[in-house]
């Protein structure tokens, strides 16, 4: 396994990196995340696109449990929901991961930038999608909420990314449970999905983890702050915000296409 020691001119970058990458998750259950492998390979300087991957999944997790955190003692959390999309992502998310592997590293940052642009596509699209109050699993959409568990986990292992910015809409589309309560039950699975990629990744000893403890403390500082305002903010513009980060997501997704190409 990776584990080296990481200079200190990369330190603030991960830092940085780490903190933008918590407070989009700490806000809106996800997206950050998707930031977290290009930041980690453009800015802080990762050369090997396996061992970005690696590390933000592992990062990403603890930054996720940190939100969790706070969501629950503000009873956003749906637990039921979480308890079977969870498992189902963590399956998905384990093949995805041998997949991923598998793939040669530049073609993975090209395919990981059209997933980008398809994401913005679908925030903007769905941003004034805000679910119905009370809604919850039952026994007409369990079989739902568990396919779309599987088949998002499947992605997030396969880019190691958390996945929240396809699980918030995955878990209104299977249960229609409000955007602030598929936010928050969102980074139980975001946890789990980043914690099965990270196994496999550092199994083959694609994690350097003196730079996920760094990028670590950055998050779980942006983290507790993004989930402050996410009460707000989610629920008075959420849509504003969604198309904020739809623009962001595509300034960064033609940045790969253009260093890929």
């Amino acid at each position: 396994m990776i584990s080296g020691s990481l200079a200190w001119s990369s330190v603030l970058p991960a830092l940085g990196s780490g903190g933008l990458v918590g407070l989009t998750l700490g806000l809106v259950g996800g997206g950050g995340s998707i930031l977290a492998v290009p930041l980690l390979v453009y800015l802080v300087g990762v050369r090997n696109p396996h061992v970005a991957i690696g590390t933000s999944a592992f990062a990403v997790a603890i930054n996720a449990l940190a939100g969790l955190v706070s969501h629950a003692r503000e009873h956003t959390v749906k637990w039921r929901c979480a308890g079977f999309f969870a498992p189902a992502g963590m399956i998905g998310a384990a093949l995805g991961a041998q997949v991923g592997k598998a793939v040669d590293g530049q073609k993975l940052l090209l395919f990981f930038a059209l997933l980008m642009i398809l994401v913005g596509i679908n925030m903007i699209r769905g941003r004034h999608d805000e679910g119905i109050a009370g809604a919850a699993c039952n026994r007409d959409n369990v079989w739902k909420v568990g396919l779309f568990g599987l088949c998002t986990g499947g992605l997030s292992g396969f880019f190691g990314i958390g996945g929240g910015f396809l699980i918030v809409p995955a878990l209104m589309a299977a249960t229609h449970m409000p955007v602030l309560n598929a936010v928050g039950t969102s980074l139980v699975a975001v946890a789990a999905f980043g914690v099965t990629t990270a196994i496999s990744y550092a199994a083959s000893g694609f994690v350097d983890w003196s730079l996920a403890g760094w990028f670590i403390l950055g998050g779980v500082a942006g983290s507790l702050a993004g989930t402050r305002l996410a009460g707000t903010l989610c629920r008075d513009s959420g849509a504003r915000l969604k198309l904020i980060f739809a623009a962001l997501i595509f300034v960064v997704a033609g940045y790969i296409v253009f260093r890929s190409i």
